[in-house]
């Protein structure tokens, strides 16, 4: 933990205002930080030799330094099962799912698209949140865990395979973490699960949905169908990338153009944008949660903080980009796509976000026959390194993009208090 601290800044420097923290608990045998053995002992790889006493304390005295560089953090809160080799195993018996011959049971997963295809994570043990003959007993484990690690310092959740959890309980936790801090926030992690799944967590409180614009295409309706569904649910957060995927610099073969493009994309798809540690730089080796160290450091091949704080700041500071916002589409085409943006935050005002689909082609698009610009709007070419904060008016009618490039129309009026209130970046 103590090298955090260079990183963390390095991201405060950007912009960003969460950091969100892979779970940190003692694993079990299989290593993966998702395997967790002991809910309130620290992963001893986290900590130096001096520090293994107490791992909680150094972890508590961590995170006041993160809070000092501006930083809220979130931890992972994995409820859904525990490593096979935890206490609570032998402990509690009735707190987890079983299957036909009686043992305690593994979670696994089926392939949406080939459904005989199912992956069981062995090295875990599934708990039983719904049916559990303890469940008061469960839940209230649950909710103790939650505010003892509020106690320490963390000011929010990312509720691992929130679909899993019946929404009673997350309204419970939610709850019981508004005892500590009623400024806690959830975050719900909803990778792979099913639109029904999601839509189940209605009500269930989270504040937050990590959303799957990473996979749109700039063509397929889905993602603004999604877009309006979910948001109704709650705000939700984009991200080119994430540590449950490939790294999008791999995909593209170090592409910086494309880099920027879904990072600008991100920025203004939703209320809130995430990035794991490494995007900055372009690194191409995919984070693993078993296997991972800092020896896999890779040599930096682009700088993207420049650029990453511009739309950071962009976003914090202009209402228009405010919240999770409505779209519409005004035009799409072969190579442009034209999105018109309104949010709750700026009632009075509409922007547009334009985007060159094509990777290795410019494409020019006359924005006169397709919107209606007032003098107020200015023209932000948010990818180039070169573009005024504030944007400039626009010249003229045709726009020529660069490959890959978003650019965004918004009224010149600016919020008056650059605050977190306009969104969360992690």
């Amino acid at each position: 933990m103590s090298n955090w601290h260079q990183h963390a800044a390095r991201a405060a420097d950007m912009g960003f205002n969460w950091l969100f923290i892979n779970s940190i608990h003692y694993p079990g045998f299989s290593g993966s930080l998702y395997a967790v053995k002991h809910h309130y002992r620290v992963n001893p790889d986290f900590l130096a030799s001096d520090d293994k006493v107490d791992g909680l304390a150094v972890l508590e005295r961590t995170l006041s330094e993160l809070r000092d560089l501006g930083l809220w953090t979130m931890m992972d809160l994995v409820i859904n099962h525990t490593s096979r080799d935890c206490p609570l195993v032998k402990e509690h018996p009735d707190w987890y799912v079983h299957d036909e011959q009686g043992e305690i049971a593994s979670p696994f997963a089926r392939d949406p698209d080939d459904l005989e295809k199912v992956t069981v994570w062995g090295d875990l043990a599934e708990i039983d949140n719904s049916g559990s003959r303890e469940r008061e007993l469960l839940w209230s484990y649950w909710a103790e865990l939650v505010k003892r690690y509020l106690r320490l310092g963390f000011k929010g959740f990312r509720c691992d395979a929130a679909y899993k959890i019946p929404a009673k309980l997350w309204r419970y936790l939610v709850e019981e973490a508004a005892s500590v801090d009623p400024e806690a926030v959830f975050f719900a992690e909803t990778l792979g699960c099913t639109e029904e799944e999601a839509l189940d967590l209605h009500g269930a409180g989270l504040h937050y949905f990590f959303n799957s614009s990473k996979w749109w295409d700039f063509e397929q309706p889905w993602c603004l169908e999604q877009h309006e569904i979910f948001g109704k649910i709650a705000p939700s957060i984009s991200f080119p990338e994430s540590h449950d995927t490939t790294r999008l610099a791999a995909d593209t073969g170090g592409n910086q153009a494309i880099q920027r493009q879904r990072y600008a994309f991100a920025s203004v798809f939703s209320a809130g944008l995430m990035i794991p540690i490494g995007y900055e730089f372009g690194f191409k080796k995919r984070l693993d949660v078993v296997s991972t160290r800092p020896d896999d450091w890779e040599e930096i091949s682009l700088d993207l903080r420049q650029f990453i704080g511009r739309i950071n700041l962009l976003k914090l500071a202009h209402p228009l980009l405010h919240g999770e916002g409505a779209f519409r589409t005004v035009s799409k085409d072969a190579s442009v796509l034209v999105l018109e943006r309104r949010t709750e935050q700026a009632p009075s005002q509409v922007g547009w976000v334009v985007v060159n689909k094509s990777w290795d082609k410019s494409a020019p698009v006359d924005v006169s026959k397709i919107i209606v610009i007032s003098p107020r709007h200015h023209l932000h070419r948010v990818c180039r390194d070169d573009a005024p904060p504030h944007g400039v008016p626009l010249a003229g009618h045709t726009l020529l993009l660069d490959p890959a490039e978003v650019v965004l129309l918004l009224e010149s009026k600016q919020s008056k208090d650059d605050n977190l209130s306009g969104g969360s970046v992690a």
